[in-house]
């Protein structure tokens, strides 16, 4: 077993021997004080020494013990104990690592100074309240200002001698906040604005040690910051430096145990226990900065990361890390990152938690049911939407953008579904939380926060029309530009089978009825309707607005060339092929071999073509349906049946298709 001496006066002296001791290294961490012993989590190979060592002690230690490394992970002010170490390890020749901790980042207008005397002197030329946050040591130094038992408080640690120096000094009572960090920054706001400081004297302590949150809390109070200056630091590594180094030289492999834990909408008061006791007992939280500031504990590491491939980074660059929760906003399962961030993960233990999805929240609070809404994502993605709210009684959006909920609304109103109910949610489970409810058009010229969701009530969703064949009069039509009529356009929808995942071409789309039909069928594929007459794709755009159709595009051009860039079909509609049927065919099949294809011939020349294909190309379903249809027309006070042109529909696919 591989042996080190962890001299851990620091919380990444603390995380350091923790983290060793559970590897199975023999540690033995040295504190000053019983207290700082009490804050390491007993483990199997860890021995604590909490007591004040002489330099001759820890020579005799190192002596006895013969460490593989000593590490000094002592507090960057202690630089006497920094020196008695060093000295030590060069005597008995043992390996010595520094940790250093990283300096914080002070506001304008700070003052900094050599040491407390230093400070004393400033503050005597200064009026106001001073709050101390250096500790119980050197308060006989302070005691030497003016109005000291008047002007100063003190915050120090809960321990009998802390109280016993501030008694000494001549501290009143009331003037003694005896508390244990870490301190948030609200919590030092409230105690500079209950002493009404005018001053916070503190030491530079870094991210672990606070100071970012009393740096910022001065700012906020309007008072200024009173730095004693760092000794001067001698090279060494950073905490994340010390545990690779230590992983290297002791062949360590260590696996971090990483929670991704769903934070429901926000709020820690939307968070379950578990998502809050994994948060709570993380060395390190990753997430999005919104979601770090609502959760994390003062003092707490954290990483400003979103994308799986940046939480996964993170995660790697702290290897001193054991207790990982990466946050994810609202339900893991729910339009979440974690699909694609587990598989990154392999090196590490994972715990998926779950947490409330914003789809609950907002029923809860509408006091609604959910089993059938529909969710979908518009945030960061594209998605037609039109399609599920005629198709669904219940669609639950997740919206992103800052115009993303009037867009959406102001899309459904020009689909002529103005008048289906929205209701909006915002910053849910936040104090400043809002509900807006309305209609599609009532609530299109609205202003909504970025990320927003929606639940949208369409009732005639049960009434819309499922079955194809559209009537003829619901399309833009031209003089010059032919259309599958309604009856053909029906059977021909049928033969292709379309699934609602569908890849579709329709080639010679013409106005674009079939193409319409097709993109309402497979919502949630693509149809690429490719027309090479000017006026026949103008008609297209016409009617792909008229229905609102994001999943339908216009493709101007002749094909097969225009097809060429098009990805791989399941399905291909042959309206019109200009003589070019077996090009178009053969590029289908390049692209996919089980594509399934429904063409149509009027003349007998292209019916001709078609069967000769249809062998050509070895297609083991071949299927030729001559359609015959007549409508009626009144004469007079007579009803006639006029006959239609004879149609001819070739469906077509090799073996192993969906169709």
């Amino acid at each position: 077993m591989y042996k080190a001496c962890v001299f851990a006066g620091t919380t990444e002296g603390r995380q350091l021997a923790e983290f060793l001791a559970a590897q199975g290294v023999g540690v033995t961490a040295c504190v000053a004080t019983e207290y700082g012993g009490e804050l390491l989590t007993p483990a199997e190979n860890l021995t604590v020494s909490a007591k004040r060592l002489p330099p001759e002690e820890i020579a005799a230690l190192l002596r006895a013990e013969r460490f593989d490394v000593v590490v000094d992970a002592t507090h960057p002010y202690a630089a006497h104990i920094t020196e008695s170490i060093a000295a030590a390890c060069r005597a008995e020749g043992a390996d010595c690592l520094r940790l250093l901790r990283a300096e914080g980042v002070t506001p304008e207008g700070t003052v900094f100074v050599a040491d407390a005397a230093a400070a004393v002197d400033y503050l005597k030329e200064t009026e106001g309240n001073i709050l101390l946050t250096t500790g119980s040591k050197e308060l006989p130094v302070y005691a030497q200002l003016p109005d000291f038992a008047e002007r100063v408080w003190a915050r120090v640690l809960p321990m009998d001698s802390s109280l016993a120096s501030c008694r000494e000094a001549g501290l009143k009572p009331a003037h003694i906040l005896a508390l244990q960090g870490p301190f948030s920054e609200e919590l030092n706001i409230a105690m500079l604005r209950t002493v009404g400081a005018r001053w916070l004297v503190t030491k530079d302590g870094g991210g672990a040690g606070g100071f970012a949150e009393k740096a910022s809390a001065a700012e906020k109070t309007g008072a200024r910051l009173v730095v004693i200056g760092r000794p001067p630091q001698h090279e060494g590594l950073t905490l994340a430096e010390t545990v690779t180094e230590l992983c290297r030289r002791f062949a360590l492999k260590p696996r971090p145990q990483v929670a991704v834990v769903g934070i429901g909408p926000g709020s820690r008061g939307a968070m379950t226990a578990d998502a809050l006791a994994a948060a709570e007992q993380a060395e390190l939280l990753i997430g999005a900065k919104r979601m770090l500031e609502s959760v994390a504990r003062p003092g707490q590491a954290t990483e400003d990361a979103i994308a799986p491939e940046k939480i996964a980074a993170a995660i790697a660059a702290h290897p001193e890390a054991q207790r990982i929760a990466v946050l994810m906003s609202g339900d893991v399962g729910f339009f979440s990152g974690t699909k694609k961030l587990l598989p990154l993960l392999a090196d590490c233990e994972t715990r998926v938690i779950p947490g409330l999805s914003s789809l609950v929240t907002l029923c809860a609070r509408l006091g609604k049911s959910y089993e059938d809404a529909v969710p979908v994502s518009l945030h960061g993605r594209e998605h037609n939407i039109v399609s599920d709210v005629r198709a669904n009684r219940r669609v639950f959006a997740l919206v992103g953008g800052t115009d993303g909920m009037r867009k959406l609304c102001a899309d459904l109103a020009s689909a002529g579904l103005g008048a289906v109910r929205v209701s909006v949610g915002e910053r849910l489970s936040y104090p400043d939380e809002r509900i807006t409810s309305g209609t599609a058009a009532e609530l299109q010229s609205g202003a909504f926060a970025p990320l927003s969701v929606a639940l949208i009530e369409n009732d005639a969703a049960d009434r819309s029309v499922v079955t194809p064949g559209l009537p003829d009069e619901a399309f833009q039509r031209g003089e010059a530009v032919p259309m599958t009529k309604s009856e053909v356009r029906a059977v021909c929808l049928a033969k292709l089978r379309l699934s609602r995942g569908a890849v579709c071409w329709d080639v010679g789309a013409g106005t674009g009825s079939v193409s319409v039909e097709m993109a309402l069928a497979a919502a949630r594929g693509e149809v690429w309707a490719v027309e090479r007459k000017d006026e026949a794709v103008e008609l297209l755009k016409e009617n792909c607005a008229r229905f609102a159709l994001n999943n339908l595009h216009v493709v101007p051009g002749l094909a097969p060339e225009a097809c060429r860039d098009l990805p791989a079909p399941t399905h291909v509609f042959l309206g019109g092929t200009t003589g070019r049927a077996r090009e178009i065919i053969a590029l289908a099949l390049e692209k996919n071999p089980s594509v399934r294809i429904v063409a149509t011939a009027i003349a007998l020349e292209s019916a001709a073509e078609l069967t000769g294909l249809m062998k050509e190309f070895d297609f083991t379903e071949r299927e030729v349906v001559t359609l015959s249809v007549a409508r009626s027309r009144k004469a007079g006070p007579y009803q006639l049946m006029i006959g239609q042109n004879p149609i001819q529909i070739f469906t077509m696919q090799r073996a192993g298709g969906d169709g």
